[in-house]
């Protein structure tokens, strides 16, 4: 979700200086997974850290509650989690969660990109958090040397780098040129992982940013695909993941003893669109909760969770639930097609690293 977040430097300091205090128990060897990321993969930093206010029905399916994921139920993160039987990941910002970290952190925050490099909270600032909490944890004895090297690092960005440029009304030629940097952050980011121990990494391309109802709904020249989304759009996606996946490719090759999985999101979620009946869903590029009705059911003016947006009532029919987000029925079905490992470069199942 693209938000603009300015925070002072003061707040700043703070958050980079964030102790986990209610770390108090040893690692008992279970799975442990730090993430990285956007408000694809955030279970509630953004709201655990500043204080938003994410009403519902936000989270009205499985928790019954806004827990501060953008979906009404659970995120992809969750059913991976939920794969290896461990426990959800908590916001690493939530020091009132109950939780002792010792299966790892989310620092995933909505809004979330890799530039500009500085300003919370984009990657380069969670990879520092990172390393704060590694100091932290390795102080306390929660989790140990070997257990941040066998652990699994997880990174999904992106989508809002993409979304910032094309808000600046650059060409397709121009956006082109801009995504190099972009992966070159990502690496940067995997690397100074590496450099701290880190040997299993877990990359999400993006997704079609083209069949959002978010951009659907604004933009006005259209050059529609066969099944109603923004071309352009989608050719920046795929451009973008073809980068990443040669910069996977690369990591592979420059450093020893490292596992890199490249994991293509962006099929999957473009055929849960294109097939959208075969799934059961009935609209696939329109929002179940926002306002406007179809075709698209989102007005920026008035977004989900606001007094005057409207919501279906059969969220399982809808793919999309807020017309930026994804609902739980389709995060299910997306999780158990990365679990499948047939969109995975190398096809290493996700348990791998729990097993070995």
């Amino acid at each position: 979700m693209a938000f603009s977040l300015s925070i002072s430097a003061l707040l700043l300091l703070f958050l980079l200086s964030f102790s986990v205090t209610s770390l108090q128990q040893p690692t008992n060897g279970g799975p442990v997974i730090f993430n990285f990321g956007d408000s694809n993969s955030d279970t509630g930093g953004l709201i655990a850290g500043l204080g938003y206010t994410i009403n519902p029905p936000y989270g009205r399916t499985y928790f019954h509650r806004s827990t501060g994921r953008m979906s009404d139920g659970r995120l992809i993160i969750d059913f991976l989690c939920q794969s290896l039987n461990t426990s959800l990941l908590a916001p690493y910002l939530d020091s009132l969660s109950g939780s002792k970290f010792t299966n790892g952190a989310n620092f995933a925050i909505v809004g979330s990109s890799t530039f500009p490099k500085r300003i919370p909270f984009s990657l380069s600032i969670q990879v520092m958090q990172f390393l704060h909490f590694k100091a932290t944890a390795g102080a306390k004895d929660l989790i140990d040397e070997e257990g941040f090297r066998k652990a699994l690092y997880m990174i999904d960005i992106g989508q809002n780098d993409l979304a910032q440029l094309f808000s600046k009304n650059l060409s397709l030629t121009q956006i082109t040129k801009k995504i190099p940097p972009i992966t070159t952050e990502i690496k940067n980011a995997v690397k100074t992982l590496y450099d701290q121990g880190g040997r299993n990494f877990w990359i999400h391309n993006t997704g079609p940013l083209g069949c959002l109802p978010q951009k659907l709904s604004s933009v006005q020249q259209r050059d529609m695909d066969t099944y109603g989304c923004l071309s352009t759009y989608n050719a920046a996606a795929r451009l973008f993941n073809v980068g990443l996946r040669h910069t996977c490719d690369e990591m592979r090759f420059e450093l020893k003893d490292v596992k890199v999985v490249y994991v293509d999101v962006y099929a999957i979620k473009y055929d849960l669109i294109a097939n959208s009946t075969k799934y059961g869903f009935t609209s696939p590029i329109m929002a179940c909760c926002g306002n406007g009705g179809p075709p698209y059911n989102y007005n920026m003016r008035l977004t989900c969770g606001y007094p005057g947006s409207q919501v279906c009532k059969d969220t399982s029919q809808f793919i999309s639930w807020d017309g930026i987000h994804y609902t739980e029925a389709a995060n299910t079905i997306v999780a158990s097609k990365i679990l499948s490992t047939d969109y995975s470069i190398p096809p290493i199942p996700f348990d791998f690293f729990v097993r070995s």
